[in-house]
């Protein structure tokens, strides 16, 4: 059985970006010590650090100047639900925190999600879904029901969790120790 890993997340966290480049690392190490392992099923959950931010979002340095005495972001975790998880993640990450790329604007959006591989009609579709709104919503109310209130957090075959943007080692620990658990079971 292939090791899972559950990701929650917010586009607009640099240290989710961090977090999934040192993802990507462990996985590396992972594949190393485990050849013959199947490839882990990873798996990108929604979370909104700010709950709060108007739909439309704030500019960065008005959400700044409010939050820290400086310079806001808004996010639209709905694509990442749609097609492949981890290209429309990444797509995200690097339009917001790279491009410096406003994600609180459609056509961006839809840009975005085409060149990640979405098809660009279903990922207007997608932007106008009510029910993937709430089901959005519904995902992030239960990372908060677990008590996750930080991000990134990582769940590892639903026994194992990590928080935080830890080191590669750390998170190919986790992956290991979850499995040694799940074989245990």
């Amino acid at each position: 059985m292939a090791l899972s890993i559950d990701i929650v997340s917010d586009v607009v966290c640099p240290w989710c970006y961090i977090g999934k480049r040192r993802l990507e690392a462990a996985l590396a190490l992972y594949r190393e010590r485990r050849p013959d392992a199947p490839a882990p099923a990873v798996t990108f959950h929604p979370f909104e650090l700010n709950p709060d931010m108007p739909r439309e979002g704030v500019s960065r340095a008005d959400y700044i100047a409010k939050k820290f005495g400086a310079r806001g972001y808004s996010a639209h975790d709905r694509l990442v639900n749609k097609g492949a998880q981890g290209a429309m993640k990444e797509a995200l990450l690097k339009a917001f925190f790279v491009d410096s790329l406003d994600l609180t604007d459609e056509a961006t959006l839809v840009k975005i999600a085409s060149e990640a591989g979405l098809d660009g009609e279903e990922a207007k579709a997608a932007l106008a879904d009510e029910g993937l709104r709430r089901l959005v919503a519904e995902e992030e109310d239960k990372a908060r029901a677990m008590g996750i209130s930080g991000v990134p957090f990582f769940i590892f075959n639903q026994r194992l969790a990590v928080e935080g943007a830890q080191p590669p080692d750390t998170l190919l620990d986790a992956m290991l120790e979850a499995e040694k658990e799940a074989a245990a079971a």
